[in-house]
């Protein structure tokens, strides 16, 4: 019988190996119990399930907005433009002032949308998942749309877009 390999984990050159991964970059918000809006540049969004309609993202156990997103009842997957990168970054940062000059539509359980995006997901808060450093939130589609846009897309440690 084969024996697992044991590898011993450098975790920059395990990063660098998961951004050879390209992926999308989404913006989850949603409304704190003060009614203020919050919002958490994400990459990991990913479909579960068409189903019922299930979309999976997760969130580092450290983040200022996890409690937020344990709490609320409902958010939105805003998923970024190609030429959107300044929310990436904005909403990457832990600053107060993130929708800032910013003209939210509202969602789903009042959950902010963003304005300008290319597809909008508004979720239900279904189901949570410890999983390791993060947790795993499942979400419910309510609604969505979509605009023809191209994605922002993220690779190598880049932004980048689609050819």
């Amino acid at each position: 019988m084969n024996q697992p390999h044991l590898y011993s984990f450098d975790p920059r050159s395990f990063r660098d190996a998961l951004g050879d991964f390209a992926t999308g970059i989404t913006v989850i918000t949603a409304r704190g119990a003060d009614g203020q809006p919050v919002g958490v540049t994400i990459n990991s969004f990913t479909s579960v399930s068409l189903q019922p309609p299930l979309v999976l993202w997760n969130l580092g156990l450290h983040s200022p907005s996890l409690a937020t997103f344990e709490a609320c009842s409902h958010y939105a997957v805003n998923v970024l433009a190609a030429d959107q990168a300044e929310f990436s970054q904005r909403f990457a940062q832990s600053r107060s002032d993130k929708f800032a000059g910013i003209e939210l539509k509202v969602g789903a359980g009042d959950a902010p949308l963003l304005p300008g995006c290319c597809a909008w997901f508004e979720c239900r808060n279904e189901m949570r998942y410890p999983g390791g450093d993060h947790l795993i939130f499942v979400g419910y589609v309510e609604g969505f749309r979509r605009e023809q846009k191209p994605p922002l897309i993220f690779h190598g440690g880049r932004y980048r877009s689609l050819a």
